[in-house]
């Protein structure tokens, strides 16, 4: 607690106390789901810092935030930049990562960005990491990665903790059985102000980082009904439909830039 700080309230610690349950109830239920129905893996796992530290990752699913839940450790405890939601009470999934308290959204107009940053420097002066899908939105292909963002650079920069590459293979599709693995890549160190060269520098870096463990990997085969349903079912395709993302993907292959720098 910082000098001169009020002491938490009763009904702080009583909250703080209940998240908590929520956060390691939600972890081993999602794991038994995760692992009832598929075959996980974690990898790299002793490249994990052990305190404080951005971890950004790929997105080929609604499913990866559940997907980190279920193989990493549970300390330090993992929280998730996102989702961009107007109303998080909408929707099961918001609702759910709402309940268990890992979520830090922030709206679409990010009217709220301020506040959604202030509560990611409390989470890494406590200690705790943050999970960001670099790309903000899902793509359809295991093996490119789309522009970063510049959040992941920003805010491990503004805390001086690393970020750590994080991929995610072989949730694009979820047959039964079928396998997902989750690789951790060396954390890369960063020093000095989160100025726009700063930024710029480490978010080319953690691109080139995380597409290296991406690329070249081979793609999911198509399950059937049920595993189309479960993989589409919560998922947001900016084009309109994962066949349209798909074509748009193939004819623009990865390269890297910001997401802000795109015309």
């Amino acid at each position: 607690m910082t000098a001169g700080a009020a002491p938490p309230s009763e009904a702080d610690r009583v909250r703080l106390a209940r998240l908590t349950v929520r956060y390691w109830l939600t972890k081993v239920v999602m794991s038994a789901v995760v692992r009832a129905y598929l075959r996980v893996r974690l990898d790299g796992r002793e490249r994990l810092p052990e305190g404080a530290a951005i971890y950004c990752f790929n997105h080929l699913s609604w499913t990866d935030p559940f997907m980190l839940l279920a193989t990493l450790p549970g300390r330090p405890r993992l929280f998730f930049f996102g989702p961009k939601e107007e109303d998080m009470a909408s929707g099961g999934r918001n609702r759910l990562m709402t309940w268990t308290g890992t979520a830090i959204p922030y709206k679409p107009a990010k009217t709220d960005l301020r506040e959604a940053t202030r509560r990611v420097e409390r989470i890494l002066a406590g200690g705790g990491v943050v999970a960001i899908a670099g790309e903000g939105r899902i793509h359809a292909l295991e093996r490119d990665l789309l522009p970063l963002s510049e959040g992941p650079a920003y805010f491990a920069l503004r805390a001086g903790v690393p970020v750590v590459p994080v991929a995610i293979h072989g949730s694009s599709w979820l047959r039964f059985g079928g396998r997902v693995t989750v690789t951790v890549g060396e954390p890369i160190p960063c020093e000095g102000r989160p100025n726009r060269a700063a930024v710029d520098a480490l978010t080319e870096r953690t691109w080139d980082a995380l597409y290296a463990m991406v690329a070249g990997r081979p793609e999911v085969a198509e399950p059937g009904r049920f595993g189309r349903w479960l993989s589409q079912v919560f998922n947001d395709w900016p084009e309109g439909s994962r066949d349209a993302a798909l074509a748009a993907e193939i004819a623009a292959p990865p390269v890297w830039h910001t997401r802000d720098d795109q015309s």
